[in-house]
């Protein structure tokens, strides 16, 4: 089997492992609790989850979407998280290869991911991710040879200040608050790593697919457009997009207008 067939296998097998880890994060972040101990086990009758059982994937197939003991269903986000994970870390390494910009970037989706899952359950983004995560990429993008260092400083008072300008314009106008502040120091965070330019393409990309998603939620249903819809999965996502195919979007558009 030739080396490079042989480092995708390997990026998806290391990325599922990391998402079986992302779901731990998931799970105890917003409770408070450590994510190193105690180990892993069933929260409805406490069995500790033996090393067969947390294979990524594969255990949960084995054994059929429960739990070894009480026979409760897991849920079938812990397989879809490890799933997205590893198809992420094959998806950077095909698109980066053998540099440094790989495993960074692959941190960078990681923590979006668990930001996502964890906004969407509890319409929260903890601070002990977003607030530490402007320092550390920050400092990581220097080792990102795509992003300036001064593009990735306009780009954390870009995506911190845009985001705070449009929440406070929305409370001004009308009377309730609009976008929280985890947004607003998650978008700072992912300006610190893919610059002002990405911050844009962002704001851009998650306003639009927000859009759209809220309207086909809301239509069927007959519900109101003003029931809350949790906005960091959608700048999560759109930060994602950006280091997929933001710079070629981007110059397509800048082409048009010539």
């Amino acid at each position: 089997m030739p080396l490079f067939r042989l480092l995708e296998i390997a990026a998806f097998v290391f990325g599922a492992c990391i998402g079986s880890f992302l779901n731990v994060c998931i799970y105890r972040i917003p409770e408070g609790k450590s994510i190193v101990s105690p180990p892993s086990a069933c929260p409805k009758c406490g069995y500790a989850i033996r090393f067969y059982d947390n294979i990524p994937i594969l255990s949960y197939l084995l054994l059929r979407g429960r739990c070894r003991r009480c026979r409760v269903p897991i849920p079938l986000r812990y397989p879809l998280v490890e799933l997205v994970t590893g198809i992420a870390a094959l998806a950077i390494f095909l698109r980066y290869g053998l540099t440094s910009a790989t495993p960074i970037y692959f941190l960078f989706v990681a923590v979006l991911l668990v930001i996502t899952f964890i906004d969407i359950d509890h319409q929260i983004i903890p601070d002990r991710l977003s607030l530490p995560g402007i320092p550390l990429f920050f400092l990581l993008g220097f080792l990102v040879p795509f992003v300036s260092w001064v593009d990735a400083l306009i780009g954390i008072l870009v995506g911190g200040g845009l985001l705070y300008a449009v929440a406070l314009g929305y409370q001004l106008l009308t009377g309730r608050d609009g976008m929280g502040g985890g947004d607003i120091k998650l978008l700072a965070m992912i300006g610190a790593l893919i610059g002002w330019q990405g911050v844009l393409f962002t704001i851009f990309f998650s306003s639009l697919s927000g859009t759209l998603i809220g309207v086909a939620l809301a239509l069927p249903a007959g519900r109101s457009m003003k029931s809350r819809l949790p906005f960091g999965p959608f700048l999560a996502a759109g930060a994602i997009a950006y280091i997929f195919f933001g710079t070629e979007v981007i110059h397509w558009y800048l082409g048009i207008l010539r």
